[in-house]
């Protein structure tokens, strides 16, 4: 499982890929393709944030109920989040319910709110200017300097929740670097 795999569908993609059908079509339309926009970027973030510690499955299948909860991630709605919607957040089921990870996200939005560039900027500006497509999964790190780097930036900022791993995790998520193992069928740039 190191490389591309074979798929039902006959397609060869990273093995994680093939693992259940959730995954295929995030695999197939989301991971790794370049995303923009404060609103799709702000929930990357923060679903990058609450997966910490989990799978990234449990994440992908409580997507819809983060979108409700969180209102369409709109930063601008979430910074006004107070103690009731924390409240409110750590009894609804569709969501994971976390606290720290919970306020997280709404310290996040009112970051967002404080920057003095558009969020798609200053994520984007960590992106390397050149990055090879791993051979195998081994090869894919969790961590990388730019993503080092872009979490210490995001904490002076303001932001939570937001290490190097995360922020590699969300790097590859948007597609500022291109970690489809070589072989796959799924080419992103």
């Amino acid at each position: 499982m190191s490389g591309a795999t074979l798929g039902s569908d006959g397609r060869k993609r990273c093995a994680w890929g093939n693992s259940t059908p959730d995954y295929a079509a995030y695999h197939d339309e989301e991971w790794g393709v370049p995303l923009h926009g404060e609103v799709a970027l702000f929930e990357r973030l923060s679903l990058e944030a609450f997966q910490s510690g989990l799978s990234w499955i449990t994440i992908l299948r409580k997507r819809e109920g983060f979108r409700a909860a969180f209102q369409g991630f709109r930063p601008v709605k979430v910074a006004k989040f107070g103690d009731a919607d924390v409240a409110r957040l750590l009894t609804d089921t569709g969501i994971v319910r976390n606290r720290a990870k919970i306020e997280a996200t709404i310290r996040n939005a009112r970051a967002i709110a404080e920057l003095d560039v558009p969020l798609d900027e200053l994520l984007w500006s960590f992106a390397p200017a050149k990055h090879r497509r791993p051979r195998r999964l081994a090869d894919v790190p969790a961590v990388t300097e730019e993503s080092t780097v872009m979490a210490k930036t995001l904490k002076k900022r303001g932001f939570a929740f937001v290490g190097p791993t995360t922020c590699y995790a969300l790097m590859q998520a948007t597609g500022m670097v291109d970690d489809h193992i070589a072989g796959c069928w799924r080419t992103t740039h």
